[in-house]
């Protein structure tokens, strides 16, 4: 193993790195707001809403990331959708991450007792605040969890944007392939890298994780 030109490639992995944690981190992002319409969307009193919803839901949890992400780069001209490939693959990354969080947020939401929904509401709370004040202190610990599992599949998956030339980890990593010969090393580093985002990514969830449950029994 050559280890004078894994030094020497690391500094191009670090930045290609922070390429996979910009895109990850901002799909994540987008993909929470997205999400959040989508919970709301799902508990709607109006069916159609609801229908709308579900069926998003499914066609997204139903189709592979990677095919999402040639229909909309690919395809999207077609319909005059034209993104670069940055930010292709943060706004596809968004809206799939969403759909899979969505439900994570509503089974947190759940698994709360519904007595409290009544408690609460015989108090006087309406539904949001009840939302607010009740619910969502207590689901935080189990949705934090969750979110935190998809964050990190979301970093993984990201490494297929490479497809359509996105300079981030791997996308690098196979250009050094190409001009070193070397997979082996070029490979160790790359996945040693992966590996520190994604021990990052689970540090910061399990303090997010004490910090929400600080004061409940989750």
């Amino acid at each position: 193993m050559d280890i004078n030109l894994m030094i020497d490639i690391t500094p191009l992995l670090v930045k290609a790195a922070w390429v996979t944690i910009d895109i990850s981190a901002r799909a994540l992002f987008f993909g929470f707001f997205i999400a959040s319409a989508l919970v709301a969307m799902r508990t709607s009193r109006i069916p159609p809403v609801r229908w709308l919803a579900r069926a998003y839901i499914s066609v997204v949890r139903g189709t592979p990331y990677f095919v999402q992400l040639l229909l909309v780069f690919y395809g999207g001209p077609a319909i005059g959708l034209r993104l670069d490939p940055f930010t292709c693959g943060v706004v596809v990354g968004a809206f799939n991450i969403g759909a899979y969080m969505s439900e994570a947020i509503r089974g947190a939401i759940e698994s709360v007792d519904s007595g409290q929904h009544e408690a609460s509401r015989s108090l006087g709370f309406g539904r949001f605040a009840t939302l607010q004040h009740i619910v969502l202190p207590q689901a935080a610990g189990l949705m934090i969890r969750s979110i935190g599992v998809l964050a990190i599949i979301l970093v993984k998956n990201s490494s297929l944007v490479s497809i359509i030339s996105v300079v981030e980890l791997t996308y690098q990593a196979q250009r050094l392939i190409g001009s070193t010969y070397k997979p082996l090393e070029v490979f160790s580093v790359s996945a040693l890298m992966y590996i520190v985002i994604i021990y990052a990514v689970m540090g910061i969830v399990e303090f997010l994780y004490r910090r929400a449950t600080r004061y409940t029994y989750l």
